[in-house]
């Protein structure tokens, strides 16, 4: 049983320098060390992260010209989709969550053209399978799940206008967003709340599988994921804080949808609570004011009908 695992790991260092040589002959001088560096983040290796030395390589392409760009997200892409290893796969996923959290916004423009303007949804890995190992088998679940949650996370920060999680998106910024939200239709502000149970609601459906506890490349992606929890619960606090202002203002339509958003929110709580890395006190606070303001959405709903 021990010779399986090591001879896919020499078949995926031989498959790895045979890539970067076809591609040290192959690819445009100009973007050799970009498409190299994109190589070597995601590798065969199922215990061995993206190197944060070719990561950065990738990153700064983004302050370079819109076609050097173009060309990095297209290279990415075609790695993700072409593979059939799931550790390359998930590689090419982290690589996708660092651009969406620390890219330019070139290259974060670029990553969220495709599905934004009716092109091709790269992300679109429900079919993945790598039955190899039993632990690519269990990867693979990681791999459909991320893709999935990353595509959620596009559309989100699309809907609220800014890339959640990302270095220009701080918390500490919470001021101006909170002064940006008051300024919202009801409509847009249930809209932006439903995005964002979307989201937590993807976060809350992560894999729970045996066999990739304490993997190096699940750890990352939870650490990653684990970021864009607290930034989102903060956001979903901001405007749950609003809409206690506004409440007495709702139509009963817009009451009712409120109320389905934070029961739906609520719902994940448990799941959430579940996994240890997505506790915080700071999150269970918002946890405690949406159950509040669910509550209070529901007497509302209960007085006005008693109104009519």
């Amino acid at each position: 049983m021990g010779r399986i695992p090591i001879l896919r790991d020499f078949i995926g260092i031989i498959k790895d320098k045979a890539s970067q040589s076809k591609a040290a002959l192959l690819s445009d001088p100009k973007t050799l060390s970009l498409h190299l560096a994109l190589l070597r983040a995601t590798t065969h290796d199922p215990f061995t992260p993206p190197d944060p030395r070719h990561l950065a390589t990738l990153l700064a392409s983004g302050h370079t010209s819109r076609a050097t760009v173009s060309t990095a997200i297209e290279v990415l892409m075609d790695r993700l989709q072409t593979t059939r290893d799931a550790s390359v796969a998930i590689k090419c996923l982290i690589t996708v969550h660092h651009i969406i959290k620390r890219g330019s916004f070139i290259l974060q423009d670029q990553l969220s053209v495709y599905p934004s303007n009716g092109g091709r949804n790269y992300l679109k890995l429900s079919n993945f399978r790598d039955k190899t190992t039993l632990l690519t088998w269990e990867l693979s679940y990681w791999v459909r799940w991320y893709a999935l949650y990353l595509e959620n996370l596009l559309q989100t920060s699309r809907v609220l206008g800014f890339f959640l999680s990302s270095a220009s998106s701080s918390v500490d910024n919470n001021g101006e967003e909170e002064e940006k939200v008051s300024s919202l239709t009801n409509s847009q502000l249930l809209k932006e709340i439903n995005s964002l149970g979307n989201l937590i609601e993807q976060i809350s459906r992560m894999p729970n599988s045996l066999h990739t506890n304490g993997n190096i490349l699940v750890d990352e992606v939870l650490g990653m994921v684990g970021e864009d929890y607290l930034a989102s619960t903060n956001e979903v606090s901001i405007r749950v804080s609003e809409f206690k202002e506004r409440l007495s203002c709702l139509s009963v339509f817009e009451s009712v949808e409120l109320g389905f958003a934070l029961k739906r929110l609520e719902d994940c709580k448990e799941r959430l609570s579940a996994l240890g890395q997505m506790r915080n006190v700071l999150v269970e606070t918002v946890w405690g004011s949406i159950s509040e303001m669910k509550d209070q959405v529901g007497n509302d709903e209960l007085y006005g009908e008693e109104g009519r």
